[in-house]
């Protein structure tokens, strides 16, 4: 009669184990798969950030192919780092005549992401694009485009749209630490006067 009674204990015990076995498995998958969302969401942040520093990539080579080809006039481009081109300047949307000031236009409104849009918003360039060209002297000159990441990082050494990427009160973006930027150097050759 022993045998029967601990027979019956031990099948009421085994069902009580599979039960905390199945909770245990449920709490393990449901860490894990909120791991997984998290990881989704970080790949997200940061696939923006590879598209923004692409996008910055190739405005720095548009300047400085502009400025190449208006080798003569190239000094009059240079905007310097407290007034940058992009968001927040004074171009028109609609650019007109030719030369310094057309490209300094068509770049101005590149930034703002003019290149593509979505129906009347232009969405083709960074969060916040600015842009900002520095006579270095000797006809070398920095060219250097700003936009706005993320995710807090560190400030940028170079000071084209510094104090324009601080967040609100509470928010992780403050001290310039949203703010990326990309520089490229370009030098003019001087081929005299024809």
């Amino acid at each position: 009669m022993r045998s029967t009674n601990t027979a019956s204990f031990d099948s009421h015990s085994m069902r009580g184990v599979s039960l905390i076995e199945i909770l245990v498995t449920i709490v393990i998958l449901a860490v894990g798969l909120l791991g997984l969302a998290g990881l989704q969401m970080r790949l997200q942040s940061s696939e923006v950030e590879a598209y923004q520093r692409t996008q910055a990539s190739l405005l720095l080579e548009d300047m400085a192919n502009r400025m190449g080809a208006n080798r003569r006039n190239a000094v009059s481009y240079a905007t310097g780092s407290a007034s940058p081109l992009g968001t927040g300047d004074s171009q028109p949307a609609t650019c007109a005549g030719g030369g310094q000031g057309f490209d300094t236009c068509q770049w101005s409104n590149a930034l703002k992401g003019a290149a593509e849009q979505s129906g009347t918003n232009n969405v083709g360039a960074m969060i916040g694009a600015r842009g900002c060209i520095e006579n270095l002297g000797a006809d070398q000159y920095q060219i250097t485009v700003v936009w706005q990441g993320l995710t807090p990082l560190s400030a940028p050494a170079s000071s084209c749209g510094a104090g324009l990427y601080n967040g609100a009160a509470g928010s992780s973006c403050i001290n310039e630490l949203c703010r990326r930027a990309m520089s490229t150097l370009v030098r003019v050759a001087n081929l005299g006067t024809p």
